[in-house]
């Protein structure tokens, strides 16, 4: 057993540094697909890297364990060189084969996935194909025991009808507006950085960005202000420069979104002159009493003023998309366990910028979720959950029909 874990790390470690060579490549390719500022993309690939190096931190989550078989996956257009360490990488450390297509907004980045992977044992990169022949092609495999996939809710949909034919079916939905709640004590200098920073990193488009700010009343003109001064610093641009941060919106879906999200605002008061000229979006600061609960991508930041911390705590807990919430300063009594209740994740006061990849990933109820055979009943759950022990198996485990 030792040595078969020396051999899949021993892999893992060849695909951090083939990811390492070819960094300037996937920063290139990303700026070309979608837009993605190459300070972000390279965010991304370094910390796939540092993922990848240190995966015999998780060897405790599969010792013991069996493999599914094949693991596949249709990757998200944003952050593919995280999803390939993080889902590909807790595949091969579990024993599996990882087959993984990347989306179809990310043609360049696919092809060069393609490349990178050659002759890697457990990789294979599909590129060329459409996501729906591939999505096909994995439902009807019987070697496919695992399948992750990401999207609209109308994917999720779908794909559950097939969830039958898996051990194992992931989802990773949408995750609505993230809501950030700034208590009445909220340390105001680190609550601005972060909140600014996770609302516009790579133009709002990683689930994890924060798209709705609840202030409490007594510090909402000091904290307006401080974002306002903070949004110079927003640069939207060339992405090949290292400044920008909200580079042009090339996926057309992210822009219907953001039009639907806009439109749907109720006496919105925007405090700086939004862009919008085709890909050219945002960033969209604003204030208003609450956004609407959509599906929403891009770079949108909404301040919403409320009268209490308890308030706030309320407003944030009637999300359609439970995916994460974060707050600053101290929740009132019960607070903390109803949003843990209530949201996939939670981050009490947190200081990173690109959330760390260790850290339990996925949302609840509309915003995710994992569907599992056993024994032909399906048992649907939800939550935040670490990959390395979700992609292996008790030993002497059946597999499907």
């Amino acid at each position: 057993m030792a040595q078969d874990f020396a051999a899949r790390l021993a892999v893992l470690h060849e695909l951090a540094e083939r990811l390492a060579r070819r960094r300037d490549g996937l920063m290139e390719a990303e700026a070309e697909d979608i837009g993605t500022p190459c300070a972000a993309a390279a965010m991304e690939v370094d910390m796939a890297v540092e993922h990848l190096r240190t995966m015999e931190l998780e060897v405790p989550y599969v010792a013991g364990k069996a493999p599914y078989g094949t693991v596949a996956a249709i990757l998200p257009y944003d952050a593919p060189p995280v999803m390939v360490a993080r889902v590909g990488g807790a595949a091969i450390l579990g024993g599996n084969q990882f087959r993984f297509s990347c989306s179809s907004q990310t043609p360049r980045t696919a092809r060069l996935f393609q490349e990178l992977m050659a002759g890697l044992p457990g990789f294979t990169a599909v590129a060329g194909m459409d996501n729906r022949e591939f999505g096909r092609n994995c439902v009807e495999d019987p070697n496919v025991r695992v399948f992750f996939i990401s999207g609209g809710g109308e994917v999720g949909a779908a794909y559950e009808k097939q969830a039958h034919r898996f051990d194992k079916l992931f989802f990773a939905g949408p995750s609505g507006l993230p809501p950030v709640i700034l208590f009445k004590d909220a340390p105001l200098t680190k609550a601005v950085e972060f909140v600014v920073r996770r609302a516009f990193i790579n133009g709002g488009q990683y689930c994890t960005t924060l798209k709705r700010a609840y202030i409490h009343r007594e510090i909402y003109d000091r904290v307006k202000g401080l974002i306002l001064a903070q949004l110079r610093e927003v640069q939207v641009g060339d992405p090949r420069d290292p400044k920008t941060m909200i580079g042009p919106i090339k996926v057309e879906r992210t822009r219907k979104l953001l039009e639907r999200a806009l439109a749907a605002l109720k006496e919105p008061h925007f405090l700086a002159p939004p862009r919008r000229d085709g890909q050219w979006q945002g960033p969209f600061l604003l204030e208003t009493t609450e956004p609407p609960d959509t599906e929403l991508f891009g770079p949108f930041l909404a301040l919403i003023p409320v009268a209490s911390d308890e308030a706030a705590v309320a407003q944030a807990l009637q999300s359609r998309y439970p995916f994460l919430v974060a707050w600053f300063g101290s929740p009132p009594p019960g607070a903390e366990a109803a949003l843990t209740e209530k949201f996939g994740m939670t981050y009490d006061n947190p200081e990173f910028v690109f959330t760390p990849l260790r850290l339990p990933f996925g949302g609840k109820g509309d915003s995710g979720w994992i569907i599992e055979n056993r024994e032909g009943k399906l048992i649907k759950r939800d939550g935040a959950f670490i990959y390395s022990a979700e992609l292996v198996r008790d030993q002497g485990s059946g597999a499907r029909d």
